[in-house]
């Protein structure tokens, strides 16, 4: 199992033992407390760094085992490059960075957190910390056999700030949204037989805890909904499907409130339209959406945000027995749409069409965002890099876009129109689950979703088929389920939703 990490804040400057961690910027400017603790270990760096034409240029690290006249283990310097260039996200970034650059057997390790122009604020304080905290982050239960010097060490990691106490303020919130995060990696991480919808399901009441009302319904409580269309994905699975409705109530009890909705595939066979059987394993992460909303919740919950917020996840298994839905069937949503089935792998649409619908009526929302890993096509427009978004309103998808520039998870709009939704209309029935052909695939998913947008709530889409696993790795995550869209849909909340 991985080693556990102690994460903590001292006063700068700190005492020093184990492995040192110092930023500097370029021409290897370091900041006045660290050019204090490094003495007359400076002409040592300076030689060093001149042997590995190191310059502290941005996201770079020069490493020096047993430093002399410094009394630590190791030296580890990263750089900055030009601090006037940093952006807010840089600095979780290089957090990341000198955690991923910390040997596997260190203890201790102490992180000054100071630019070359002096201390850090607390703020930038607490978001280095979080970047720490996401790339320690291993998935390895299920590992039994290691040998001893494979086996991580427990880490005691202390944090040199300027102000303790304002410190440990600003990272309150952020270890909410990286716990988040963990969590919503931990569910795209479980194998499927360990994680079906139940299991789903009873693992998401755990936030009772924090105060969210969570609501689970069976599948007898959906049949009386009328929510066929979710249920004719999961009728061919040994395991029931369910439906679980979370709710936070930061704001005032008058003001409506803010609705996330996602796919909860927990494994998808494709049904009998089934998938090839290379990569299918890597269909246990089809419940990211679903996955990042228990995340969400969890962090607008433990760091109280002050906003009313509904968390929808359809969880369903497609699975194929005698019982299976078929193409050509035809299923009555919770909307009263018939759906015509084309092609029973694509199926996520089916789960979040009810899920929006009953999300619209019961609640009344300022705006529904979705999240699912829901078609391919996605991925071959846009790659790993950024989520496909889709929405009815200008508004919304700016705040998204900005939102998800700012902590580095980006998306990218991509259009809808009458011109795309004449590729669903059925010739059996209202609508059908998938276009005509290859051509704009992941369009006429979101089209299919728009149909189910009850009342002309401001609704947006997000595809995170390249987002949400085996995604694009970077410095704060190693992980193949990402835990994408947490930090994003809360810092939406943050920035435009809180009062």
């Amino acid at each position: 199992m991985s080693g556990a990490l102690r994460l903590g804040f001292v006063a700068m400057p700190a005492t020093t033992k184990g492995v040192l961690v110092l930023f500097c910027g370029d021409a290897l400017k370091f900041g006045p407390a660290s050019r204090k603790v490094i003495g007359a270990a400076g002409n040592l760096i300076e030689r060093a760094a001149k042997a590995a034409r190191y310059t502290g240029r941005s996201g770079t690290v020069l490493d020096l085992p047993v430093p002399e006249k410094l009394g630590v283990d190791r030296l580890i310097v990263v750089g900055i490059g030009k601090a006037s260039a940093l952006k807010p996200s840089d600095i979780t970034k290089f957090g990341g960075i000198a955690m991923g650059k910390l040997p596997a057997s260190a203890s201790d390790a102490v992180v000054f957190a100071e630019l070359p122009d002096g201390a850090m604020s607390a703020r930038q304080a607490a978001d280095l910390a979080m970047g720490m905290k996401l790339r320690n982050y291993v998935f390895d239960r299920y590992k039994t056999k290691r040998k001893d010097d494979d086996k991580p060490a427990d880490k005691k990691i202390s944090v040199a700030v300027a102000d303790v106490a304002e410190a440990r303020k600003a990272f309150a919130p952020c270890e909410a949204i990286s716990d988040g995060v963990i969590i919503a990696r931990d569910l795209v991480n479980e194998p499927a037989n360990v994680l079906y919808p139940a299991e789903f399901a009873r693992r998401a009441t755990a936030l009772r805890k924090l105060k969210v009302a969570v609501e689970v319904l069976d599948v007898a409580a959906m049949r009386k909904l009328g929510m066929h269309a979710l249920l004719g994905v999961g009728q061919g699975s040994a395991h029931d499907s369910r439906m679980v409705v979370m709710r936070w109530n930061g704001g005032r009890k008058t003001d409506a409130p803010v609705a996330f909705l996602g796919k909860g595939v927990c494994f998808d066979t494709g049904g009998i339209s089934i998938k090839p059987a290379g990569g299918m394993e890597d269909m246990k992460g089809d419940m990211a959406g679903a996955a990042c909303v228990v995340g969400l919740m969890h962090a607008l919950a433990a760091r109280k945000a002050r906003v009313n917020a509904v968390g929808v996840i359809g969880i369903v298994e497609n699975a194929v027995d005698g019982n299976a839905q078929r193409p050509g069937d035809i299923v009555t949503s919770m909307s009263g749409q018939t759906i015509e089935i084309i092609n029973t792998d694509a199926e996520g649409r089916l789960v979040l069409a009810d899920a929006l619908w009953y999300t619209a009526k019961k609640f009344k929302p300022k705006f529904m965002i979705n999240l699912a890993t829901l078609t391919g096509a996605i991925i071959v427009a846009l790659g790993h890099e950024n989520a496909g978004l889709f929405s009815n309103d200008d508004k919304l998808a700016e705040q998204l876009t900005k939102s998800g520039l700012a902590i580095s998870e980006p998306v990218w709009r991509m259009p809808l129109a009458p011109e795309y939704d004449k590729l669903i209309d059925s010739k059996f029935a209202d609508v059908k689950n998938t276009g005509s052909g290859r051509w704009a695939g992941a369009i006429t998913a979101a089209q299919f979703l728009q149909r189910f947008v009850a009342d002309k709530i401001p609704w947006a889409h997000l595809d995170i088929a390249g987002t949400g696993f085996d995604s694009r790795q970077s410095e704060i995550n190693r992980s193949w389920g990402s835990g994408w869209g947490v930090r994003l849909l809360d810092r939406l909340v943050a920035d435009h939703y809180e009062k």
